[in-house]
């Protein structure tokens, strides 16, 4: 039977695809991540870039891709380039209310292409300027979007979630269920997934 293929590393998307019960194995091609659209479009072609490369590697299974930009006031934050560069960006998050988008795509065996997207808002307190740059040193921003994650210290800065929690951790498990649904994809048979 076919496999599912989940074209991410990210051990935080492993983690969360590993809450749905299944079994699947992980391939993250290297892709080209520039993109300039606006952060809904950007995470739909980048996940889809994603689970393209994956697929040409892996004819005959689902594959699973996913990108995750952060956006504030119409400006798309990807992983911050340096320290220098997350702590601009955390400042201008500081008593902001900003959009996580996470793009999902899911290609079928057959080659079918399904893209979506989830967009949640998080309101995040005032920070002052010492506090941001212990977390800087900390190194957990320097992954991720946005500067932060939501499961780590960074946590304690958000006043407000409108949406899903697992969308601004890097996979909108709701998302990914129906679309794994609507692909065909045998979700409640577990001898449909490798070992």
């Amino acid at each position: 039977m076919s496999g599912l293929i989940l074209a991410s590393r990210s051990p935080r998307r492993c983690e969360l695809l590993s809450r749905l019960g299944l079994s699947f194995e992980t391939d993250a091609p290297d892709v080209d991540e520039s993109c300039s659209l606006p952060a809904e479009e950007a995470v739909q072609q980048l996940s889809l870039r994603k689970a393209s490369a994956a697929a040409s590697a892996h004819p005959g299974c689902w594959i699973l891709g996913a990108d995750t930009l952060v956006s504030l006031d119409g400006q798309s934050l990807g992983k911050p380039a340096d320290e220098k560069d997350a702590f601009r960006m955390l400042r201008m998050l500081s008593g902001h209310t900003h959009q996580v988008c996470t793009g999902v795509t899911v290609i079928s065996p057959s080659g079918d292409i399904l893209t979506g997207f989830d967009c949640t808002d998080v309101t995040f307190d005032l920070l002052d300027d010492s506090e941001i740059e212990s977390y800087v040193r900390s190194g957990e921003p320097m992954d991720k979007a946005g500067a932060y994650a939501l499961q780590g210290k960074a946590g304690s800065w958000v006043t407000r979630i409108n949406g899903s929690d697992t969308s601004v951790i890097g996979l909108p498990l709701y998302l990914v269920r129906r679309m794994l649904i609507r692909s065909g994809f045998p979700l409640n048979d577990d001898s449909s997934t490798p070992n």
